[in-house]
């Protein structure tokens, strides 16, 4: 479940298996008694409130951080999606492989737990095969995570940059997730500007967790955009599907060439407009089942700020239900960020991201730009 490892300055670096598919495997963390939280947060929030600032105890966080989490829907997969986005013979090819690949990045969640939130400058580094990929919490209130990925054998880059803001809504928790997502195929001279859809927590009357809402893939350089409908499928939380339908369209001439239809954690298909041909377009068994562990391939070179180094402490508690030994470390992380912020205000210090520009517009919201063209190799390795 866990693997920790020392380096020569004293790091110890905690890394836990990816989410996937295998709820009930031994690979993923299970939750406590689920609804001690459900009903401390109802007499605790009202309905409405912004939760951002919302501290679970280490009882309910899930040992990553968010941070780990975002990466990990990048480059935790069976099966490299991504190249495959940057090779389609046609703009269509690659327009169909790109919706496959953001379909990639949606992953199931467990009720009751939470990832931490990350501290200011916290920073995770890893990589899949010839895909490198580094993420800086660029903000922490409001809460921005910034993104960027890079595959020069392939041609490929990714900059995401996110601000969650989850709300109480009485008998829900609806997280939306602002932020553009771009994918760049370099050698194609094609961006894809994609958004994320919602994350929605029920509480009552059934507990459940589902991504629902809109998300729209526009490439200004092909006229081409898809259009996919997440939905839960469910009446008050009972039965029901993990549903995703959609199209792909060409805007020059608004016409729909394909039709897609299916459960984003099973199975999706992509129908011909013209032949009415169906095939499928994403496996989710095939691409997120039975996902290996990471794994750490240069002690020497994870940084201090690296998540599993942070919150290393707190994950090893979580993990051998140590909750004294949790809390402390949870503890000791939190008071050690708010005393570097009260000696940043006593000298009238600002403080910036390293990696990344941060800006804000009406239009787009916060826009994160990469300082570096390219990300080097990491010390983390997801296996393939």
């Amino acid at each position: 479940m866990v693997q920790e490892v020392k380096n020569e300055n004293k790091r110890e670096v905690t890394l836990t298996y990816p989410l996937s598919l295998d709820g009930n495997s031994k690979n993923d963390y299970k939750p406590p008694n689920v609804l001690q939280m459900v009903f401390s947060l109802l007499n605790n929030v009202r309905p409405g409130a912004d939760l951002t600032r919302f501290q679970l105890p280490p009882l309910f966080n899930l040992p990553k951080s968010h941070l780990q989490c975002y990466g990990e829907s990048v480059y935790c997969v069976n099966k490299d999606m991504l190249s495959k986005c940057a090779n389609g013979e046609t703009t269509v090819d690659r327009m169909i492989s790109v919706v496959a690949w953001s379909i990639s990045t949606i992953r199931p969640l467990m009720f009751g737990v939470a990832p931490y939130n990350p501290i200011l400058g916290e920073t995770h580094h890893a990589s899949r095969g010839t895909l490198n990929v580094l993420l800086e919490q660029v903000s922490h209130h409001p809460p921005v995570s910034a993104l960027h990925a890079t595959d020069e054998t392939n041609g490929v880059e990714l900059i995401w940059c996110q601000h969650a803001v989850p709300k109480f809504q009485g008998t829900t928790i609806e997280t939306v997730v602002h932020g553009r997502r771009k994918l760049n195929l370099v050698n194609r001279g094609e961006c894809y500007v994609m958004n994320a859809p919602k994350l929605l927590i029920r509480l009552l009357p059934k507990l459940g967790v589902d991504w629902v809402g809109n998300v729209r893939i526009k490439c200004q350089e092909t006229s081409l955009e898809a259009e996919l409908s997440f939905k839960s499928g469910t009446f008050l939380g009972f039965g029901g599907s993990r549903s995703v339908k959609g199209k792909i369209i060409d805007s020059s001439t608004f016409k729909t060439l394909y039709e897609i239809h299916g459960q984003w954690d099973r199975i999706v298909n992509i129908t011909d407009t013209i032949d009415g041909k169906t095939k499928v377009l994403y496996d989710a068994r095939e691409v997120l089942s039975a996902l290996p562990a990471l794994t750490l391939k240069d002690p020497k070179g994870v940084w201090q700020s690296e998540s599993g180094v942070i919150w290393g402490e707190v994950s090893k508690g979580i993990l051998s239900k140590e909750w004294d030994k949790a809390r402390e470390a949870k503890r000791t992380v939190e008071e050690r960020e708010r005393e570097l912020l009260k000696q940043r205000k006593s000298v009238g210090e600002d403080w910036f991201p390293k990696h990344f520009d941060l800006s804000y517009s009406p239009e787009f919201g916060w826009e994160c730009t990469p300082k570096e063209k390219t990300i080097p190799p990491a010390p983390i390795i997801f296996p393939i």
